[in-house]
């Protein structure tokens, strides 16, 4: 008889208590994350975790367990990006063909290259899209090693991955490609057809590696917070720094011409430069969490 007075009890006050689960659901997930925000994990240098991981090899699988988990979570994220972009590709290909006419100046050859050319712009747009989210797995994987500041200041700072980002391919759209194209389609006299395959892969090549590469002021803050560079270091070797920035702006350059190099050179300088000022913040903030605690 006990046993059906509680179980009428259970299906009675249901609704109630579901009302108060509703209620109390952003009251315990504040907690939750004003906690995982504020905790202050033990302080470490890289070398002693290292040294702590080789003599308890159980406890990287730990880490490569969650590595998965986030890694997982940055494919479905994409997944969606390509979906959303999908429905939208016909579009962007005319936009990223508007340099040279339009989408009808385009003239394919091959059977399957309209085909293999849609997939690309949507699976590279998918990227862009849910390129926010796969730096907030990636801060998600990375913050139980941080300190409270640091997960703040990296939790505040994945907008700016997409917003530098976008400042990325906006320069290779707006800027780099009017003035390589002319001297790409008109070289030696020559007028060139550009057929889908060659022209979008060129064309997003070319802005989804100079989006990557204005993402580098971020990655270097990042990686001051955890101890791993030093501005110092990044200070001193700078001639070194702008001959690397020099190969790598000869190898994304689409033309020969030094022009064009210089166009990509130096924003690619100021970048680094700026990750030398970023680094020197970030250190500046672990040292005062140092004083503090």
């Amino acid at each position: 008889m006990r046993k059906f007075f509680i179980f009428a009890w259970r299906i009675i006050s249901f609704p109630f208590r579901a009302i108060w689960w509703f209620i109390s659901l952003p009251v315990k997930f504040s907690k939750q994350v004003y906690a995982f925000l504020t905790f202050e994990p033990e302080d470490r240098s890289i070398s002693d975790a290292f040294s702590d991981t080789i003599q308890k090899p159980a406890a990287l699988l730990d880490h490569l367990f969650a590595l998965r988990k986030h890694l997982f979570r940055m494919l479905v994220g994409v997944s969606f990006g390509v979906i959303l972009c999908a429905t939208f590709t016909t579009q962007a290909i005319d936009f990223l063909s508007k340099p040279i006419g339009g989408i009808h100046a385009l003239k394919a050859i091959d059977v399957t290259e309209t085909v293999a050319v849609f997939m690309r712009v949507a699976l590279f747009g998918g990227i862009a899209v849910a390129l926010p989210y796969i730096a907030f797995e990636a801060w998600l994987f990375a913050a139980p090693g941080l300190s409270a500041r640091s997960r703040r200041m990296g939790l505040l700072g994945i907008p700016l991955v997409g917003i530098f980002f976008v400042a990325g391919m906006a320069f290779s759209y707006f800027v780099l490609l009017p003035t390589a194209l002319p001297f790409l389609l008109n070289f030696m006299g020559i007028e060139t057809i550009p057929r889908p395959s060659s022209y979008i892969n060129f064309v997003t090549g070319l802005l989804f590696w100079l989006g990557i590469a204005f993402e580098f002021p971020l990655v270097i803050y990042v990686l001051t917070l955890m101890g791993v560079v030093k501005p110092t270091f990044l200070a001193h070797n700078w001639r070194i720094a702008v001959l690397v920035i020099a190969i790598l702006a000869a190898a994304i350059t689409p033309t020969i011409d030094p022009v064009n190099m210089t166009l990509v050179m130096g924003p690619m300088v100021m970048l680094y430069f700026l990750s030398i000022g970023m680094s020197y913040l970030a250190l500046i903030g672990r040292k005062q969490q140092k004083e503090k605690i």
